[in-house]
């Protein structure tokens, strides 16, 4: 039985590939679902490799090819990414496998195809195609984000990147919060809007919530190892760093 490994940090995303794969392919195990390049480390540290992880290449505490230089990856990966103005280019160089968000069943039927067809090949020679494409992401800052373009009633207007202390999402809806204070509504998902934003200045602090490094005030340990991080402005509500993620946070900060 095939044992699948999922890596995405945005649940309805991770659900929709599930029910897909269990349509495609119903005979296969999915193992477990992670969410972050820590849990990731943690995981593939403590259990036997999977035959197949499909993994989001933006994750909420970095980007997953920094896995590979932590633990042993000896599975096939098929990757998923929203933003292609590298991964298409980078992919297409490297012949890895790979999938653009929203997935369709029917790439994804290829995709699985393709992963049966190459299953007599050594993965871990594709480590050499991963780096290539973390250069080809690295090379790629410039085209972060600067500014969002926002949707009023009767006209639209732009808020610019560097003066959004933080992103939340209340209700199903994204908000943007200058410095200011004041609030506006962001047409994307918390996910999509985060693989836009330099990660050197902003952190997906949970799943609910993005912070800029240079609005923070400070943050303070909590119960059981988690953080909590106090902005300037204000938040109304305690954002609280997750154990696995208080480490990439700290390090982060230190940058």
């Amino acid at each position: 039985m095939t044992k699948i490994v999922i890596l995405e940090d945005e649940q309805t995303i991770s659900s929709l590939l599930i029910s897909m794969l269990k349509e495609l392919r119903p005979e296969w195990e999915i193992t477990t679902v992670l969410e972050g390049v820590e849990q990731a480390v943690e995981w593939f540290s403590n259990n036997p490799a999977p035959d197949l992880i499909f993994m989001d290449i933006q994750l909420n505490d970095g980007i997953c090819f920094s896995i590979f230089d932590q633990v042993d990856v000896k599975s096939k990966v098929i990757f998923t990414t929203a933003y292609d103005s590298y991964a298409i280019q980078a992919f297409d160089v490297n012949s890895i496998h790979y999938l653009l968000k929203p997935v369709k069943s029917k790439k994804l039927e290829e995709a699985i195809i393709k992963f049966e067809s190459s299953l007599h090949t050594d993965a871990t020679n594709e480590s050499l195609a991963y780096q290539n494409i973390l250069k080809a992401i690295n090379m790629d800052k410039k085209r972060y984000r600067s500014k969002i373009l926002i949707e009023a009633t009767t006209s639209f207007y732009h808020i610019f990147i560097h003066d959004i202390a933080y992103f939340y999402i209340q209700d199903n809806i994204l908000y943007a919060v200058t410095s200011d204070q004041k609030e506006h509504i962001v047409n994307y998902s918390i996910g999509k809007i985060s693989e836009q934003l330099d990660p050197e200045t902003f952190f997906r602090a949970n799943r609910s919530t993005i912070v800029n490094i240079k609005f923070i005030s400070q943050f303070e340990n909590y119960f059981t190892g988690k953080l909590i991080v106090k902005l300037v402005p204000p938040f109304k509500k305690t954002i609280e760093i997750s154990r696995l993620k208080a480490t990439t946070f700290k390090t982060w900060m230190g940058k």
